[in-house]
């Protein structure tokens, strides 16, 4: 039984838990002991708009997982998707997002809660021959939410998916793509960040499988969890039998700013071919005290010199937006945050 189904029939006996491997640091039956009733229809007066919405052509919102369930991208645009949850109750949402053929796209989707919900986001995202499509997630859900996105994207010969999801956790949060590439010269692009505060939980999970002849996959997560958060971090990468001349690179890299915060990281490779050019990477560690000691040195505070390295260290993600609104609006949403 997937989440949606555990909402729909009210199961709590059927949401993940640490019995699945997957989902052993994102466990949800041993937090949510009733899955609450259904949530209560929400106005789009209600919800308001989304932080994306000045930046974009077309805005579409689902609002306590009602609303526009397919969208079609036939001509280059940028689209805003917004996600809202607000009150006590639980809901799920099912969205087909399909870019036609040799269309550049981008898709603004951004995640917004109010309350102590159960939610989840069902995404399956389609990308034609020699299409482009820029995704760049904000989740900004509520420190008692609970909630899951999990997006399956698709790609067809020479596509490029280019992907940053940033997030400040909730109560438990998990932002999960996984992604099946055939080679074929397509590209693809996995970036993400997590800045986690108090008791805040944030994982983000990916994987990748790489079916074909000349793939190419970049990805690079980078976090930073102070307080009694907990950042997790799960990124698989499966070069299949055959798939020979594939590139994939993978890259995780966590600071832990007090004793009470904790990461946890698992990233993988699987390599059934031969001719492959692969690597990952991965360090969780404190801020680097040379650093911070050669920026004192000048007159600057400490919490002003701890400020500057983190955000210098969330910058290498962030500066690799291509949308330049979408990056600056995230520039500020992370200074926000680590200076909070």
């Amino acid at each position: 039984m997937n989440l949606a189904t555990a909402i729909a029939a009210r199961d709590a006996d059927a949401l993940p838990s640490r019995r699945d491997e997957d989902w052993r640091w994102t466990d949800l039956r041993g937090l949510i002991r009733t899955v609450p009733e259904a949530s209560a229809p929400l106005s789009a007066a209600a919800a308001g708009e989304g932080p994306f919405a000045a930046l974009a052509q077309r805005s579409v919102q689902i609002a306590n997982g009602r609303g526009e369930a397919s969208i079609e991208i036939t001509a280059d645009a940028v689209v805003a998707l917004d996600v809202v949850s607000q009150g006590d109750g639980s809901h799920a949402a099912s969205i087909g997002i399909v870019v036609a053929p040799g269309v550049r796209a981008t898709l603004l989707e951004s995640y917004r809660g109010q309350g102590n919900y159960l939610a989840h986001t069902a995404l399956a995202i389609d990308l034609g021959e020699g299409a482009r499509l820029e995704r760049i997630v904000l989740a900004a859900d509520d420190a008692e939410g609970v909630a899951v996105s999990q997006a399956a994207v698709e790609l067809a010969p020479q596509a490029e998916f280019v992907q940053t999801t940033l997030t400040s956790g909730a109560r438990r949060q998990r932002l999960e793509t996984r992604v099946r590439h055939p080679g074929s010269y397509a590209k693809l692009r996995l970036d993400g960040a997590y800045l986690l505060f108090d008791k805040r939980h944030g994982d983000l999970t990916t994987s990748v499988t790489h079916a074909g002849l000349h793939g190419e996959t970049d990805q690079l997560t980078k976090g930073v969890v102070r307080d009694q958060a907990r950042g997790v971090f799960q990124g698989r990468i499966v070069v299949a039998e055959g798939a020979d001349h594939t590139e994939a690179r993978m890259g995780h890299h966590a600071l832990v700013l007090s004793d009470q915060a904790e990461v946890d990281a698992k990233p993988e490779l699987e390599i059934y071919a031969d001719d492959v050019s692969c690597a990952h990477g991965n360090t969780v560690g404190a801020l680097d005290d040379e650093a911070l000691f050669y920026i004192r040195q000048r007159g600057v505070p400490e919490p002003e010199a701890r400020a500057m390295l983190t955000e210098a260290f969330i910058g290498e993600v962030i500066d690799r937006i291509e949308h330049e609104g979408a990056r600056e609006a995230a520039r500020a949403w992370a200074v926000a945050r680590l200076r909070g």
